[in-house]
């Protein structure tokens, strides 16, 4: 155990450790907020009579104790797998002030953020790459909080603790390495400060001005992607197709069932080996249903292909997507038109729609910055990967911008 003040850190192995209680109260109650955490900051040493103010967080579902709970009671996220937990926990007075979801990693898969010519390079130098720390959640390419700090504790003071905490757990473990991927970028310029060297990449978020319908969301597109739109949901239905969008209650097991064999259909061709086990989405229906949107496509009575959303206080976070059966455009119709439907009828301002995929910019999805932080141990390896960042920053910045310019929106119009 470490400690830092009257705060004392320490990893546990596994979620269970943690009452859903304690935890979803830092997961939800409040994460670092950029101007509040500076301003905190900047008089560190007179916060021990101050308290964080009372805003709310957005709500992320994949932060929540019964995600977590899911991904490892169903053995999709454990030692064995090679995503062993190692949740470091900050504690104050008796409580859990703040948490960093974090596993001891044996191995770069499912993260989405790519290291493996890191780990070469530094193996091929003669170092053990593996263990390594990687604070993220699993085989989840989403942005969220990281550092969770919970109302009312100190968010500077817990914050500190909790990077410093990182470090000293990456030495504990014998790791070379902590990654907090898809992080806010508070966060990340919080952290890099403390450190960690700072990464960048894109993704593609569709992005809800306050649209009354889909159609409103039409009208702001030139002509030529308005009506490329319009041919694909009518092509992608063509066949006798029908789309139920299921939440709550309606998703039976019938439902995960199907979803399941899509997933494992489709997971096997992309990556070889699917990540999440058919007990994890029986335990998401179980403890979650309602912060899911399970978007099925149906023919002939029978489920064909589906896509599954998870829903955000602000945002609807588009996961995994698969299919039996393979009509034109119907991807583009499960996974990106009805998540863009859902969103404006749900008053959600965001749509993620996961990783990689420039074709989703014809389709209203624009480049969007994601951040990683990474604290090297070895000082000369350190050295070498940042410089490799700095010009990698440099090369997603110009894509980024490049990308955008390729957008669907109308000249002038507030979304392009």
């Amino acid at each position: 155990m470490m400690t830092s003040s009257d705060i004392t850190l320490e990893a546990v192995g596994s979620i269970s450790q943690v009452p859903q209680a304690e935890w979803d109260a830092c997961a939800t109650g409040r994460a670092v907020a950029g101007q509040t955490l500076a301003d905190d900051l900047a008089d560190l040493d007179t916060l021990s009579s101050v308290t964080s103010s009372t805003s709310e967080a957005p709500y992320n579902p994949f932060v929540s104790h019964a995600f977590l709970s899911a991904v490892e009671t169903s053995n999709s996220a454990c030692a064995r797998t090679g995503w062993g937990p190692r949740h470091l926990l900050a504690k104050q007075d008796g409580k859990i002030a703040g948490i960093v979801p974090c596993y001891l990693k044996s191995h770069s898969q499912g993260e989405y953020v790519f290291d493996r010519g890191w780990a070469d390079a530094y193996e091929r130098a003669g170092g053990d790459y593996y263990p390594k720390l990687q604070a993220s959640v699993p085989f989840t390419p989403a942005t969220g909080p990281r550092l969770l700090i919970r109302d009312g504790f100190d968010v500077a003071r817990v914050s500190e603790a909790l990077a410093g905490g990182l470090v000293g757990l990456c030495e504990a473990t014998q790791a070379s390495s902590v990654h907090v991927t898809f992080a806010r970028e508070d966060e990340w310029r919080f952290l890099a400060e403390r450190g960690f060297l700072q990464r960048t990449d894109q993704q593609f978020h569709f992005h809800n001005p306050g649209y009354e319908t889909f159609d409103d969301f039409l009208a702001t597109l030139n002509s030529r992607h308005r009506k490329a739109i319009k041919r694909e949901r009518r092509d992608a239905l063509a066949a006798g197709i029908t789309i139920e969008a299921l939440s709550g209650p309606d998703i039976t097991e019938e439902a995960w069932d199907a979803f399941f064999d899509f997933y494992m259909e489709t997971g096997s061709r992309k990556w070889g080996r699917p990540y999440l086990t058919r007990e994890f989405y029986t335990l998401i229906g179980e403890t979650m249903a309602e912060d899911v949107a399970l978007i099925m496509a149906k023919r002939d009575g029978k489920f064909i292909a589906g896509a599954i959303n998870f829903i955000g206080s602000d945002t609807l976070f588009g996961r995994h997507w698969g299919a039996i059966e393979h009509h034109p455009f119907l991807h583009f119709e499960v996974c990106y038109y009805q998540a863009i439907d859902f969103a404006i009828r749900c008053k959600l301002k965001t749509v993620e729609a996961g990783a990689q995929g420039e074709h989703k910019i014809a389709r209203g999805y624009l480049p969007q910055t994601t951040y990683s932080a990474h604290y090297i141990a070895d000082r000369g390896f350190r050295a070498a990967v940042a410089d490799y960042l700095k010009r990698e920053r440099s090369y997603v910045a110009e894509a980024g911008r490049e990308l955008a310019e390729l957008g669907p929106f109308r000249k002038g119009d507030p979304a392009a």
